[in-house]
């Protein structure tokens, strides 16, 4: 005699007052798009408080490499000021212990894009890489912005102000309530867990603020977005789930050495159970290359 056995399912997502505006999709409808100009303009103003941002546009997304079979790019948002400043801000979520590299690679694109072909005019507008990370490089710190140039190893001369990158790492930043923090910690605290939020908290007054708060608010979402931002969060809590088990699945039979190694042995687990190649990347950091090779 069969025993039936009854097939549970997740409960639905329970959605809060405000998105998770780290999740790429929603980053983008937060601010980088022609309505989230003035809220991006606020973001970088903090960011680099010494330069005067003025008005925005929007930049492409997808750049091409110019080498034939070399990896091209596609950046989280791309902006540029009437001043010619341009700003790359890409989001990562999961830990990468090769994100400074990225950087720089994905920041020299931006740069050749700039000097049309037989130019001898080597003067770039000035470019800043900000990487919103919700992990920690640095641990255990309570610094929660890292700004870097070309130095001189001795002396710290710059050898050049034009290229900049600035890193935001969100679990370094304190909770307001509890601290006295900084106003970058209340800005990465708030990026990180807006999404827990019921309400705006005293602490987050003023227009970048106001504006953020207005744009998270589900309530706010057209129809089309809601439900799309309900698929997209039972999508992240499925990955979780997913990545949970492979983790497992990996220790178990003792192919998990090293960080890289990990890494590998979670996509190719994913990879098995036919998730898509776009969500394995972000969820581990690897490239769309090495991913299909596995």
């Amino acid at each position: 005699m069969l025993t039936k056995h009854k097939i549970t399912e997740d409960p639905p997502v329970k959605l809060g007052r405000y998105a998770n505006i780290l999740l790429d999709r929603w980053f983008k409808r937060t601010f980088g798009w022609a309505p989230a100009k003035r809220l991006m303009q606020l973001l970088l103003q903090q960011l680099i408080p010494e330069r005067t941002i003025t008005e925005l546009s929007f930049g492409p997304q997808e750049h091409i490499n110019p080498i034939n079979r070399s990896k091209d790019i596609r950046l989280d948002v791309h902006c540029t000021d009437t001043n010619g400043n341009h700003f790359i801000v890409e989001v990562q979520l999961s830990e990468q212990s090769t994100f400074y590299e990225r950087a720089v690679f994905n920041s020299t694109f931006v740069i050749q894009e700039q000097l049309p072909q037989g130019s001898t005019d080597w003067g770039f507008s000035p470019l800043y890489f900000i990487g919103i990370l919700n992990f920690s490089i640095h641990k255990g710190s309570d610094q929660v912005l890292y700004r870097y140039r070309l130095k001189e190893v001795d002396s710290g001369e710059d050898m050049t102000d034009r290229v900049e990158y600035i890193f935001l790492e969100l679990p370094n930043a304190t909770d307001p309530d509890q601290d006295d923090s900084s106003a970058l910690a209340q800005l990465g605290f708030t990026l990180k867990h807006i999404s827990e939020m019921t309400e705006q908290p005293e602490w987050a007054k003023g227009e970048f603020y106001d504006l953020l708060f207005k744009s998270a608010e589900i309530s706010n979402f057209a129809p089309k977005e809601q439900k799309e931002y309900r698929k997209d969060m039972t999508t992240e809590r499925d990955i979780k789930n997913q990545i949970a088990f492979a983790e497992r699945k990996g220790e178990q039979k003792g192919e998990q050495r090293g960080e890289a190694r990990a890494n590998r042995m979670t996509a190719k687990n994913l990879k098995e159970m036919g998730i898509a190649l776009e969500d394995i990347s972000k969820a581990t950091g690897l490239s769309m290359e090495v991913i299909k090779a596995l």
